[in-house]
């Protein structure tokens, strides 16, 4: 199986700091996407906690022994880390960060995810969004008290139901499949959702080039004068035929399960 990555993030227009954080480990199979929550304490802090903690459990182990188990395990820890950093450093102050983990074995792929982080998957030209935003809006389209269309520019939009730090407790939402040659995902920070429509997501990743569908979404992002910090990562599955046209700087690294 061969897999190529591009990952890159922006503070935004608007933001003076980053706070998001990724992870891209090609070679292990893992991507993950940490957005530190804006204003609560140290949102750089507690996205990067999270980024480290996961990079730490992955890479400590080898990778036939990484495992949904595995990634559970690393987002409990950073939950209790960052709990115990609001108590200790932060006067009980909310020390929190969504995220979303990309963990492709076998074939398969599992997606890990507490937030509004995202992550979405372009399968024979269709987009669609794999994970399903923790967030008030979210709930109330649910109830069938707000319409999907309304739920983005909704006064509640930025307010999440759920996140790694924020409670004793942290339930992680998981999905997992089997993953085909040409898939292509996108985990993204809501920064870029937010400036970007889901349809223009779906025509940027239409050429298959993973580094330019990558720099146009942020460069959309950006020219809209994205209010919030972007970070996005895109994953392609090639097979060994296709490896020989691919451009010279999207790198694809053979992963072995």
């Amino acid at each position: 199986m061969y897999l190529s990555s591009h990952a890159q993030t922006h503070r935004g227009a608007v933001r003076k700091l980053n706070e998001d954080a990724f992870l891209e480990l090609p070679q292990l199979g893992v991507w993950v996407v940490a957005d530190g929550m804006g204003g609560h304490a140290a949102g750089d802090v507690a996205s990067q906690l999270v980024i480290d903690t996961i990079q730490q459990a992955v890479e400590s182990n080898p990778a036939d022994q990484i495992s949904t188990e595995l990634l559970i395990q690393a987002l409990q820890q950073s939950n209790a880390k960052l709990q115990q950093m609001s108590e200790t450093q932060f006067a009980g102050n909310i020390v929190g960060s969504t995220v979303v983990v990309l963990w492709i074995k076998d074939d398969h792929y599992t997606l890990l995810w507490a937030g509004d982080s995202r992550g979405y998957l372009l399968r024979n030209h269709k987009l669609q969004q794999i994970t399903k935003d923790h967030s008030q809006v979210n709930d109330m389209v649910d109830e069938g008290v707000l319409k999907a269309e309304e739920a983005e520019s909704h006064p509640l939009a930025n307010v999440i139901t759920r996140a790694v730090g924020v409670d004793d407790t942290l339930n992680i939402d998981v999905k997992s499949a089997p993953i085909l040659v040409g898939d292509v995902f996108l985990l993204c920070s809501d920064g870029l959702n937010k400036e970007v429509s889901d349809n223009e997501i779906e025509k940027a990743l239409q050429p298959g080039n993973i580094i330019d569908a990558g720099m146009a979404l942020m460069h959309a992002s950006l020219v809209r004068n994205a209010r919030d910090n972007v970070t996005c990562i895109l994953v392609k599955k090639n097979s060994l035929e296709n490896n020989t046209t691919m451009t010279d700087h999207d790198a694809t690294i053979p992963v072995f399960t």
